[in-house]
């Protein structure tokens, strides 16, 4: 079976490990990671993101690590477009959050315009932190939680514009 999913990823938390876990658990995986140009426009809140060479590398790794658990290949493709690689032919299953799942009915419908079948949606459900809120990485990037959902009361978070010293 072949599973899509997509995002940003920035950073990988316990929410995403639960969605990449559950594509691994079904068949080889694509995962459409957002351009540096469509991640800003997918944000509910304005925030820096860091660049795609950055979260690839991250996702990689991440991915890795499953696929050789699960013993199954990964790809990872730039996405240009909220619904992109979804609406392409040689995918079965699409992976979604509770709050993506209606982007997934669009992919859906794309892909009966285009005379595809439509793929099976799983809609994989939040992993909360330690406060009873769902895990994002809006929260651990202004310092609410770690990746695992661990309450940080101490950290400042990360700027809201990348730092330019570089």
């Amino acid at each position: 079976m072949d599973v899509v999913l997509g995002g940003t990823f920035d950073p990988v938390h316990d929410g995403h490990r639960a969605l990449f876990e559950r594509a691994f658990e079904l068949g080889n995986v694509t995962v459409g990671l957002t351009s540096d140009e469509l991640a800003p426009k997918t944000r509910s809140i304005d925030r820096f993101v860091r660049p795609f060479d950055e979260r690839r590398a991250d996702l990689e790794a991440e991915l890795r690590t499953l696929a050789d658990e699960y013993d199954r290949g990964f790809e990872i493709r730039e996405l240009n477009e909220p619904t992109g690689i979804a609406t392409e032919p040689g995918f079965d299953v699409l992976i979604v959050s509770p709050e993506t799942r209606a982007g997934g009915e669009l992919v859906n419908d794309e892909r009966i315009e285009k005379g595809l079948p439509p793929l099976d949606i799983e809609v994989v459900d939040h992993r909360y932190a330690d406060d009873g809120d769902v895990i994002s990485s809006t929260r651990i990037v202004a310092g609410e939680i770690d990746e695992h959902g661990n309450l940080t009361p101490d950290a400042d978070g990360r700027s809201p514009v990348r730092d330019q010293r570089r």
